[in-house]
């Protein structure tokens, strides 16, 4: 194999993952195996092969890594290039074999290690490294008066929803009587320990969140939001559809 190209891997998967080769097999003592710290799942074998077990009649030995992708239409589009190959050895599953000998670019074959590592990590770890994300969740003025919230200060803490991460944008929706999206805020900071518990009000974990944008109560209202974005209520945290994100800018 290819010393400097698997060395370079190794590399990058040891700083970028932590995951140091794992060598399992007694008959095949370069085969190494990447894997998940927390669910011990592969993200990646780098395998040295005949070559006609990629390619019927041709000769020698092909150096390989398998990695799994979640997209099957990436995985089609893939194995019609050059340099890549439905994955060997197995059988379920959509993974690739990527010759490692120079025919793929050592960023592309990294940026595939990078979508395996996604594809096969556990349901938190997914969580972890998942893009940042745009939420939109309510505020109500009974509890908090959040339309003075920014007054003085461009940073204030708030109650956290499932599934917000630092990293994320929330949109902030204020209830009856404003009725519409106040602010565009960044979330800096999560999981900060809070125990609150008033009548229906339960809180368990606050984030800090930083004002990025306002907007005027007339512009985002709640009919709008129905009428324009199908947006018909704003009971907690949820996803901002793209034709909203575009117009919030």
């Amino acid at each position: 194999m290819e010393g400097s190209l698997r060395d370079d891997i190794f590399r990058y998967v040891l700083k970028k993952y932590k995951a140091r080769p794992e060598y399992l097999w007694a008959r095949f003592p370069d085969y190494a195996v990447f894997r998940h710290a927390d669910n011990r799942k592969w993200f990646g074998i780098v395998m040295n092969i005949s070559f006609d077990k990629l390619e019927r009649g041709r000769s020698g030995m092909a150096d390989i890594i398998n990695i799994k992708l979640d997209d099957l239409l990436l995985r089609d589009m893939l194995i019609r290039q050059n340099g890549y190959y439905p994955g060997y050895h197995i059988a379920r599953g959509n993974w690739v074999s990527v010759l490692l000998d120079g025919t793929v670019p050592p960023d592309e074959i990294k940026n595939l290690i990078d979508l395996s590592f996604a594809a096969t990590a556990s349901g938190k770890k997914r969580q972890e490294i998942r893009p940042p994300k745009c939420w939109l969740i309510p505020s109500n003025p009974k509890y908090y008066d959040i339309v003075h919230a920014f007054d003085d200060t461009d940073t204030i803490r708030w109650k956290q929803g499932a599934g917000i991460r630092k990293g994320d944008t929330v949109y902030l929706y204020v209830g009856s009587p404003v009725s519409a999206i106040l602010y565009k805020c960044l979330v800096t900071e999560t999981d900060i320990p809070y125990d609150f518990r008033s009548g229906g009000l339960t809180i368990k974990a606050l984030m800090t969140i930083k004002l990025q944008k306002r907007y005027e109560p007339e512009r985002f209202t709640f009919s709008r939001l129905g009428t324009e974005f199908g947006i018909f209520a704003v009971r907690g945290p949820r996803g901002v559809p793209n034709s909203l994100k575009e117009a919030l800018g």
